[in-house]
């Protein structure tokens, strides 16, 4: 009785000890600790104790897209085929970090580019949004390195990407804007040289020709 009580009286503590000591072996979540502390709040509450290991799993699960290389997912992807024309994705969900204040920006990315001779697994373009939005982002640049990468590595006539984008640091802080959505375009290509192109795009997006 007397061995069971003092394991049962004696855990609690230890979790909490081995908690902050995790915290101090992971840079990250020690630095949110104090920050933490500075923003009033008092890290050693119960509601905090596991909150800076939360965080700092999150923001690097947030960030994975650093440590990926966009050669590796389309490598074992491209496919010889006879194909020149347009190919569209529409409605790829991403969820994206805005680097000015670390909040959120979520939306969809549409996706279109016309082969020669060569093509990719659909899911692949799904992929290589993701390497992007898994990063500290602006959503222009964001867009912008979708198409880029996306015509490095096929060679395509052209590539288009539109991004819709909700922003939270418009929503929860400053001009708290509830219903903005942002939309950014890059044409590289046959898209960008040819008006007709671009429009045939523009029109199986729908509503958002009345945008351009």
């Amino acid at each position: 009785m007397s061995g069971s009580g003092d394991k049962s009286g004696t855990s609690p503590k230890g979790g909490k000890d081995d908690m902050n000591k995790n915290d101090k072996n992971d840079r990250a979540a020690a630095l949110i600790r104090e920050l933490l502390a500075e923003l009033g709040e008092d890290p050693k509450r119960e509601g905090l104790l596991s909150t800076p290991r939360r965080v700092s799993e999150a923001l690097r699960y947030f960030t994975q897209g650093y440590g990926v290389n966009v050669d590796e997912i389309v490598a074992e992807a491209i496919f010889e085929e006879k194909q020149e024309e347009m190919v569209l994705l529409k409605d790829i969900d991403f969820y994206s970090l805005c680097e000015h204040h670390l909040v959120p920006f979520f939306g969809k990315c549409h996706i279109a580019y016309i082969p020669d001779n060569r093509i990719i697994g659909l899911s692949k373009l799904a992929r290589v949004v993701d390497v992007f939005a898994r990063r500290l982002q602006v959503q222009e640049r964001m867009t912008r390195e979708i198409a880029q990468a996306i015509d490095h590595h096929l060679k395509p006539h052209g590539v288009a990407v539109v991004i819709e984008a909700q922003h939270l640091c418009m929503m929860m802080r400053g001009v708290e804007k509830q219903n903005s959505l942002a939309t950014t375009s890059t044409m590289l290509g046959e898209f960008k040289e040819n008006a007709a192109t671009r429009m045939e795009f523009l029109s199986l997006l729908g509503g958002l020709r009345k945008a351009y």
